[in-house]
């Protein structure tokens, strides 16, 4: 069994902090043993914990591995600082925009785990949280959150004591926050260590909400690691198999949100910044997985239309999806919309000869995602919705690369230039909002079986070819009839 998970599943079965706390621990001894140590208390239960604590009467903190912040100089660091002040760059009187501009990353840091409540600092903390991987592993901005904490934590000074507790509430909030690319065994390993030298120190309120972010963040790489494809019902044998037309067009719309939902809400926001970056799928699973379930959707559209023999069979399943489309925007969920939307405006569906009626509809729908000034149509709809809502990530996925290729990520001076997060944080900010809010739809098993994950669909070449032999091109037509 793994050393992380060994130490987790015994504070998980530990019914009171308080028998972690009166731990004594061994001086001289290395953390390792002091581990071992507990896993036999809390096996042995109160009893033996309260028997060894009477016959150790020192304790002595264990200094725990990767706490360390070293540098060479023997001025006072940005980490020893109280105020990150003189670490920053902040604008220009006759420039406009957020008053910070750039900074050193220990200056930053700092800045971050202020415990000024001004509505600029909170606003930062928020942009900081959601775009330091772009100049700072998480694990080092631990080790460096860390290293100040304990070391205002000794202090006597009453400021100093106030910012040990403010940084832990960052630490505390970046461990929330972590993604399961972060979550490295090193890392479970430091911050379990961390909950157990906190609960042995008396610090029983701080090591008992580490030590929940830890279990939750621990667990839900487990899961992530050993999830399997959603399981659709089996669909019993009928008369005859289901067709689309059996369903209601609302429905429809509301089981694609159901399933929309459920990918949208595994997004992880690191993963967008690091496909802008790197646009590796390797480093960003979920959102892989959530751009391909919309190419599905798309081909899945296309094929049940091109399917169909007759050209009114063709027409009435054109316009159930339509109505899908309609109830789609209701529900806010542009993300399928838009999926839909570019499955009728698809060539070898646009193609083929529709009534009039028809075309003039769909083409008010492609008003909503039309890309003159900068599609400026949908970022207006976008920026009134309330949430819930699945915004349309290929948009967000376009402006994080622009800000990206287009801003440099240091100033000439070397420190970081964090206007450009500025601009990152802006973009990715509604995305956060809309991930916090659930859709209240109930789950309809006769449907997703139907769907089945949309992935039986024609390929792109095939559905050119039933394309051309429902309408042939005018040049082929004619060299057929010679």
């Amino acid at each position: 069994m793994p050393f992380s998970f060994l130490v987790l599943s015994c504070l998980s079965k530990c019914s009171s902090f308080q028998q972690l706390a009166i731990m004594p621990s061994a001086s001289n001894s290395k953390a390792d043993a002091l581990r071992e140590k507990s896993i036999s208390f809390i096996e042995q239960g109160s009893d033996a914990v309260e028997r060894d604590d009477r016959n150790q009467k020192k304790r002595s903190s264990v200094p725990l591995e990767g706490a360390e912040y070293t540098s060479g100089s023997s001025e006072e660091r940005p980490l020893d600082a109280l105020d990150s002040t003189p670490y920053l760059i902040f604008k220009k009187e006759e420039e406009e925009g957020p008053d910070l501009r750039g900074g050193t990353v220990d200056g930053l840091i700092v800045l971050a785990a202020s415990r000024s409540k001004s509505q600029n600092d909170l606003l930062y903390q928020e942009a900081f949280l959601i775009t330091y991987r772009t100049f700072i592993d998480s694990r080092e901005l631990i080790d460096k959150l860390l290293y100040r904490y304990r070391k205002f934590s000794r202090c006597g000074d009453s400021a100093r004591k106030r910012s040990s507790r403010s940084t832990f509430s960052l630490l505390v909030r970046v461990v929330s926050e972590l993604s399961v690319s972060d979550l490295r065994d090193d890392l479970v390993r430091l911050l379990t260590d961390l909950v157990f030298q906190l609960l042995c120190d008396g610090e029983l309120r701080l090591g008992k909400v580490l030590r929940s972010k830890v279990l939750e963040k621990y667990e839900s790489r487990r899961s992530f690691a050993s999830r399997e494809a959603l399981l659709l019902p089996s669909i019993a044998v009928a008369s005859r198999p289901m067709v689309l037309l059996d369903f209601k067009a609302e429905h429809i719309a509301e089981q694609m949100t159901l399933l929309d939902a459920d990918l949208f809400q595994k997004i992880e926001i690191a993963e967008m910044l690091l496909w802008a970056k790197e646009q590796s799928e390797d480093l960003s699973p979920n959102l892989t997985e959530f751009t391909e379930h919309f190419n599905n959707v798309s081909y899945w559209v296309r094929s049940k239309i091109l399917q169909q023999d007759d050209a009114k069979d063709r027409e009435r399943y054109l316009l159930r999806f339509v109505k899908a489309m309609k109830h789609l925007r209701k529900l806010n969920n542009f993300n399928s919309y838009l999926a839909l939307l570019s499955a009728l405006d698809s060539a070898p569906v646009r193609r083929l000869d529709w009534p009039k009626q028809t075309t003039e509809t769909l083409s008010e729908y492609c008003e909503l995602i039309d890309s003159s000034a900068s599609f400026r149509a949908y970022r207006l709809a976008l920026a009134e919705t309330e949430p819930p809502c699945i915004p349309y990530i290929g948009l967000v996925l376009q402006d994080l690369t622009f800000v990206h290729i287009g801003n440099s990520d240091l100033q000439p001076d070397g420190n970081i230039n964090f206007a450009k997060r500025w601009q990152q944080f802006n973009i990715l900010e509604n995305m956060r909002k809309f991930r916090t809010c659930n859709y209240n739809i109930k789950k309809n098993e006769r449907m997703l079986g139907f769907f089945n994950n949309f992935e039986e669909h024609l390929d792109e070449e095939t559905m050119w070819q039933i394309s051309e032999s429902i309408k042939p091109r005018v040049g082929r037509q004619k060299l057929n009839q010679l």
